[in-house]
């Protein structure tokens, strides 16, 4: 049995089901559930309006996301974070050519963004291995892999193979 009581929200979406914390108004973590998870009502009009933006990005994927965001991490982290929010929908950069930006080694990138608590809104999804896909959400097989390579079919990028 899922425990559904730590979500605000639990919603059913094109690649599953997403749970959503809160941290007061602010997006905390966005999880990817197993299928089977039932589904859990906003519980409040903040939630509502992560749900209503979540539910506008997967109809478009250039919809913007305006909700704040309150992911916990280290200063690192936190930059890495940064980069990634500003990757535009359709954009795809290797973990090197990130890492090159900011000053770090790629691995560094990797498990930043392996430690992304918001998926989707902080579009950890948009950074490829040189050769390839590279993993999602800390795992470089199965379906995670799966959700990124959809997310990324979504916004329009289709070469990216692995």
């Amino acid at each position: 049995m899922i425990a559904i009581e730590v979500y605000q929200a639990v919603i059913a979406v094109p690649t599953g089901k997403i749970g959503i914390r809160m941290a007061g108004e602010a997006v905390s973590e966005l999880n990817y559930l197993p299928a089977n998870a039932p589904e859990l009502p906003p519980a409040d009009a903040g939630i509502q309006a992560v749900v209503v933006q979540l539910q506008a990005y997967f109809r478009d994927p250039r919809s913007p996301f305006t909700v704040a965001l309150a992911p916990r991490g280290t200063v690192f982290q936190q930059r890495v974070w940064q980069a990634l929010e500003a990757i535009p929908p359709g954009t795809v950069l290797t973990y090197g050519e990130l890492a090159t930006r900011l000053g770090t080694a790629a691995r560094a990138i990797g498990g930043a963004c392996r430690s992304n608590p918001i998926p989707i809104f902080i579009p950890c999804h948009r950074v490829v291995a040189q050769q390839g896909l590279g993993g999602y959400a800390g795992e470089i097989t199965g379906d995670p892999l799966g959700i990124k390579r959809w997310l990324l079919r979504h916004e329009g990028v289709d070469t990216v193979t692995g």
